[in-house]
C-alpha cells in the first residue's frame, strides 16, 4: 500500500512542486506586510507631530479634494485611535485608492500605493503573476493556483500515509532532523520530519485558500459551516466593480462640471460625517479605527479572532445622528465566515504568535518540493549507477 502512495506522492509532486514553492514562499512574504509597510511608508502613514485636537473632517476632505482630478471624489474617511497615524481618505478610483493626510495640520501626506515587492508577491500568490479577467473568461492564473493547491493537499495527505510509523521507536526516529550524519540524512529529515511538523498548518492554509480559487469549493466550504449565502469570488466582484466604475464615469464628469455646487454639497455632507464620527467615538472608547462615508459607518476594534470584525452603523445624512446599529455579533454568518477564512488563512487570528507560526510553516512549505526533488534525483542517480 505504501508503495502505491509513494508513486502517487511522487508523480503529483514532480509537475506541481515548483508552483507550490512559489505559492508558499509568496504567502510567507505577505504575513508581515503590515509591519514592513509601516516602516517603508512611515512618511505617508504617520504624522510628524501628534497633537491633542484634530482638524474637522470637512477641512481634511477639502485639503485632499484640491489635489484630485475632476473625475475622482472622496468616498469616506478613516480615523485611527493611534494619534500618530495619519487620517486615511478613501477615493472613488482607482480601486481601493486612498490618500493620507495629517489630521492636525491638513497636510496631504501622499497617495498610498502598495510597495512593488508586496504587490508582486500578492499577484504571484493568487494568480502566478497573471492578470484579472474582466470579461468573464477563464482566469488561468487563479485556476492553476487552485489546481496546484488541491494537488498540494493530496501530496500532504499521501505523505502522512508513507510516513506513518509502525512502532513508537520508529515514530521518535522519524521525527528527528540530524545535521551530523551527512547531507542526505539532513535533507531527508527536513523533508520527512519537517513536513510532519508543519503539516496541520499547511493543510489549514491550503483548505482555506481554495475558497478564492473555485466557486464550487467555496459553496461547499461555506455549506460545511451552515452558510448558504456565499460571497462572490474576488475576480467576479472585481469585474462587477469595474463595470460600475465605467458606468459612473460619465456621471462623475457631469458632476465635475458643477464643481462649485459640488463643493458646497460635500462640505455639508462632511459636517455630518464629523457629527457621526464624534458620536461613534464617544460610544466606542476602545475603538481601533472608525470609518465614515455617505450615510454609513464602521467601527473596528483591536483584538484576537476575526480581524475583519466591525460594528456597522447608519446615520442621517442631514443631521449626522445615528439611526441604526448592527453589532458584529449580529452580522450575517457569511460575512463572519469570510472574515474568519481570511484571518485563519493568514494566521492573524491569534496575534503575533500565530503569524510567526504561519510564516515559518509557509516558508518551510516552500522548501518541501525542493528537498523532495533532491531526494528523487539522488534516487534516480543511484539506480543509474
Amino acid at each position: 500500500m505504501k508503495k502505491i502512495f509513494l508513486k502517487f506522492h511522487l508523480w503529483l509532486s514532480v509537475p506541481f512542486g515548483i508552483i507550490v514553492t512559489l505559492i508558499c514562499f509568496s504567502g510567507a512574504m505577505l504575513v508581515f506586510e503590515p509591519e514592513a509597510v509601516k516602516l517603508l511608508r512611515h512618511d505617508v502613514l504617520y504624522v510628524d507631530r501628534p497633537q491633542h485636537t484634530a482638524l474637522p473632517i470637512e477641512s481634511l476632505v477639502r485639503s485632499v479634494e484640491q489635489t484630485l482630478p475632476e473625475d475622482v471624489r472622496v468616498t469616506g474617511v478613516t480615523m485611527f485611535a493611534d494619534p500618530e497615524m495619519a487620517c486615511k481618505v478613501n477615493l472613488s478610483k482607482p480601486r481601493r485608492a486612498a490618500v493620507y493626510v495629517d489630521q492636525y495640520t491638513g497636510e496631504v501626506k501622499g497617495l498610498y500605493e502598495r510597495p512593488a515587492f508586496f504587490a508582486t508577491m500578492l499577484k504571484l500568490h493568487r494568480w502566478l503573476l497573471d492578470s484579472r479577467d474582466d470579461s468573464g473568461g477563464v482566469f488561468w492564473g487563479r485556476t492553476v493556483v487552485g489546481i496546484s493547491t488541491i494537488v498540494f493537499v493530496l501530496v500532504l495527505l499521501s505523505g502522512v500515509v508513507i510516513w506513518w510509523p509502525k512502532t513508537r521507536r520508529m515514530l521518535r526516529n522519524s521525527l528527528k532532523i540530524t545535521a551530523s550524519k551527512g547531507r542526505h540524512l539532513l535533507w531527508r529529515g527536513l523533508h520527512v520530519a519537517g513536513g510532519m511538523y508543519v503539516l496541520l498548518l499547511l493543510l489549514v492554509m491550503a483548505l482555506t485558500g481554495l475558497t478564492w480559487s473555485f466557486q464550487w469549493y467555496s459553496r461547499g466550504f461555506y455549506a460545511l459551516f451552515g452558510v448558504s449565502e456565499v460571497p462572490k469570488s474576488g475576480a467576479v466582484a472585481y469585474a462587477e466593480q469595474a463595470k460600475k466604475e465605467k458606468s459612473k464615469a460619465k456621471g462623475d464628469r457631469n458632476r465635475a462640471e458643477g464643481a462649485r455646487e459640488k463643493g458646497r454639497n460635500d462640505a455639508a455632507a462632511c459636517a455630518m460625517w464629523q457629527t457621526a464620527y464624534d458620536a461613534l467615538r464617544a460610544r466606542n472608547p476602545e475603538y481601533e479605527q472608525i470609518t465614515v462615508s455617505d450615510g454609513t459607518a464602521e467601527v473596528a476594534f483591536d483584538g484576537l479572532g476575526n480581524q475583519r470584525a466591525a460594528d456597522k452603523y447608519t446615520f442621517d445624512k442631514s443631521t449626522g445622528s445615528i439611526t441604526s446599529a448592527l453589532p458584529y455579533a449580529d452580522s450575517a454568518k457569511s460575512s463572519k465566515l469570510r472574515g474568519w477564512i481570511m484571518s485563519v488563512h493568514m494566521g492573524t487570528w491569534g496575534g503575533m504568535l500565530t503569524r510567526l507560526l504561519w510564516f515559518v510553516a509557509a516558508l518551510f512549505g516552500a522548501t518541501l518540493p525542493l528537498t523532495g526533488y533532491y531526494l528523487w534525483v539522488r534516487r534516480l542517480r543511484r539506480r543509474a549507477r
